[in-house]
């Protein structure tokens, strides 16, 4: 049975994309059924889902096993075991990617997070990532480091469909944006056909209470503890209007002219964190039209059983929302050490997770010897 409550989601708009993805997930068919009943259209993954994949149960022993009988090494592994699940998810909607002509039925798969600082292997691997996987309705995903705009660019130029991530500031964004267009217009020049690329822009939402919440508590006091809970949802407001800016005027319509696509706002990190807030908060106040909300699957239970769709929530709400970030500057959050912050901490965190599936695959690969 469809749900309503996702039902009312996705025609207001916004694609439900499953934040997870396992072999056992596929196997299983629980991915196809998400898709008949839970209006899932796409596919997240980044080294933390895999490190848990991976780590839990024998879905990937015969794999393994196959990999250490011709000694492969722990980061060829790693590729191979990710590649052959993402390909396998790629397969399972490539319905709903010929339903909608491309814009849904992703999967994304990420280069490897130590690389985040390093636009020239960025790229390579972007590229040998998109050649692996061999399905059109892939996404590679490239951080939005200062090292990762220009890869976007390239990888962009180059036909390869980008999700973009770790994206945490408005400003950031702003480049993301930038990055994403260029690569478009070179892509133009170098005879690209346009619609057939695609991109999103991962916003990240929850992590940005968790940061901020903290520093004011910090501060203390009714005005400084007023403002919990409030900067995640107004920081991804403001990136809405952003995006609505870049995305109209002379140089995109230059663009769209040519068939190119606009690159939709992801909203990621859509878990909510804080046991005191509601838990779809960040899905319910951040519905407006052609954006993506990836959800891990206990956002995705809980909207199913209690979310609300009061309308677009975020179309012409960007003054309200800066009088947010106006009010927290006033009592002594520096916003621009906030953002640096997460964006240090999220690189940081994927390198631990990749680290982690490194020592997952290299102890399955020695036991299979």
């Amino acid at each position: 049975m469809s749900n309503d409550r996702l039902a009312a989601l996705a025609a207001a708009g916004v694609s439900i994309w499953l934040d997870d993805l396992s072999r056992e997930r596929l196997s299983s068919g629980n991915l196809a059924g998400l898709i008949d009943d839970k209006h899932v259209v796409g596919v997240t993954t980044n080294p933390t889902i895999f490190a848990g994949a991976l780590a839990d149960g024998a879905a990937y022993d015969e794999q393994v096993r196959e990999l250490a009988a011709r000694d492969a090494d722990v980061d060829d592994a790693i590729r191979e075991i990710t590649v052959a699940d993402v390909q396998q998810a790629c397969d399972v909607f490539s319905g709903t990617w010929e339903r909608t002509g491309g814009v849904d039925g992703r999967v994304s798969l990420e280069v490897d997070p130590r690389l985040a600082h390093d636009t020239e292997r960025t790229t390579a691997q972007a590229q040998d990532i998109w050649k692996a996987v061999d399905r059109p309705n892939l996404l590679v995903k490239i951080p939005a480091t200062e090292a990762g705009l220009p890869a976007i660019t390239r990888a962009t130029a180059e036909g390869i469909s980008v999700n973009v991530t770790l994206i945490f500031s408005v400003e950031r964004y702003k480049a993301v944006m930038d990055a994403y267009l260029t690569g478009l217009e070179r892509g133009l020049a170098n005879g690209q056909e346009l619609a057939r690329i695609h991109s999103v822009g991962s916003f990240f939402v929850s992590r940005v209470d968790s940061e901020i919440d903290k520093r004011l508590e910090g501060i203390g006091g009714d005005e400084a503890l007023g403002l919990r809970g409030k900067a995640a949802v107004a920081n991804s407001r403001l990136a809405f209007a952003a995006y609505r800016d870049a995305f109209s005027g002379a140089r995109w319509e230059a663009l769209a002219a040519e068939g190119a696509n606009a690159q939709r706002p992801l909203w990621a990190s859509t878990g909510v964190k804080n046991p005191d807030y509601p838990d779809t908060l960040y899905v319910s106040e951040l519905v407006v039209d052609n954006t993506v909300n990836t959800m891990p699957e206990k956002t995705l239970e809980a909207f199913a059983d209690h979310g609300e769709v009061e309308g677009d929530r975020v179309t012409d709400t960007a003054g309200a929302s800066q009088q947010v970030f106006t009010d927290l500057e006033g009592v002594g959050i520096d916003l621009d050490d906030v953002f640096l912050a997460l964006e240090n901490e999220g690189v940081e965190k994927f390198e631990k997770s990749w680290t982690e599936l490194q020592d997952t695959v290299r102890q399955q690969l020695d036991a299979a010897k």
